[in-house]
């Protein structure tokens, strides 16, 4: 009988919840707004009512456990929240066990962006090599690493917080707390941020015109009709993004960077400025390097966390699952 895990991928603004088999294949999926404000027992109960929702008529012989994809900073060796900036009250909460304790089934609790490592490593564009770098940009910026066929940790789990390297001194606030981040100059946020700040006053855009919001996708649309001020925005952003993964490069050396998140659905208009700073910027050995699109979207997460729950009950029982 096929053995089947639950993957659930908490954001700030959504819960999406699937049920996937050993291959990575989602049979059930469904999403709604996170509790956000509501702190961690709200949001526990809404993780219960999805995974209850997606298993439904599943028996217990099938269903082996539950991966959680969580933003961070979270203590994965413990199964602790940190200071998670888009949850309330989430610091210091004891999330795996609250998680466990209400569902009633094994859980591994894991970094958002380093379970969507996970699932692309295992399935998606990263499958077949020893040594990635997933990037996720979306309302922020967030990375996973495999490093020589190893995903990587770090103490207390905290590995991949590439988000937050400084790559302006003394710049922008980021969210962190810190100033200069790559995540206060090229996540989503900050993209769609600038796109107002810079469409304000300007009579030539079709930006905002008629009072339409002004968010990234209204960037890149505005961009393929022809808009001058978006065309020059979508290459300010391509370069910055290609500014950090020019800095991945060089502390990663992978085989390939995998870039997911909002952001990526264009990655189209993107990549030619990302690749120009790559070309620019990057030592000699490095510019070889592809930068793809994450092969699942924003399943990866999901298909993580469940290949977690897999690889966890194969270690603890010492031999391979059933299939």
């Amino acid at each position: 009988m096929s053995k089947l895990a639950i993957g659930i991928d908490l954001g700030g603004t959504q819960l999406r919840a699937a049920l996937i088999n050993q291959s990575g294949a989602i049979l059930r999926r469904m999403a709604l707004a996170t509790a956000a404000a509501a702190g961690p027992t709200a949001v526990t109960e809404q993780l219960h009512q999805v995974a209850t929702a997606v298993s439904a008529g599943v028996g217990p012989e099938q269903l082996i456990g539950v991966g959680v994809s969580s933003p961070g900073p979270i203590d994965t060796e413990r199964g602790i929240a940190l200071a998670i900036p888009t949850l309330a009250g989430f610091d210091g909460a004891p999330f795996a066990q609250m998680i466990q304790e209400r569902i009633g089934l094994p859980v591994w609790l894991e970094n958002d962006a380093i379970a969507a490592a996970l699932g692309e490593w295992r399935f998606g564009a990263g499958k077949g090599h020893r040594n990635l770098v997933y990037v996720t940009v979306s309302t922020g910026i967030g990375g996973g690493v495999v490093a020589d066929g190893q995903l990587l940790h770090g103490r207390r789990g905290l590995a991949g917080h590439i988000g937050h390297m400084t790559i302006v001194r003394d710049g922008a606030p980021c969210p962190c707390g810190n100033n200069g981040c790559w995540e206060a100059y090229a996540s989503g946020t900050a993209f769609a941020r600038r796109a107002r700040l810079r469409a304000a006053g300007n009579a030539s855009t079709t930006l905002g015109r008629d009072g339409a919001p002004i968010d990234g996708r209204a960037v890149f649309a505005a961009a393929a009709a022809g808009d001058a001020l978006a065309i020059a925005l979508v290459a300010e952003q391509a370069d910055l993004l290609g500014v950090g993964i020019t800095n991945l490069l060089h502390l990663y050396s992978p085989e390939v960077i995998v870039m997911g998140g909002g952001v990526a659905q264009s990655f189209d208009a993107l990549l030619p400025g990302i690749a120009a700073r790559v070309a620019g910027s990057a030592m000699p050995a490095f510019r070889d390097t592809p930068v793809v699109r994450a092969g699942h979207g924003d399943n990866s997460g999901l298909i993580g966390a469940a290949t977690l729950v897999f690889d966890g009950a194969r270690l603890e029982a010492g031999h391979e699952l059933s299939r």
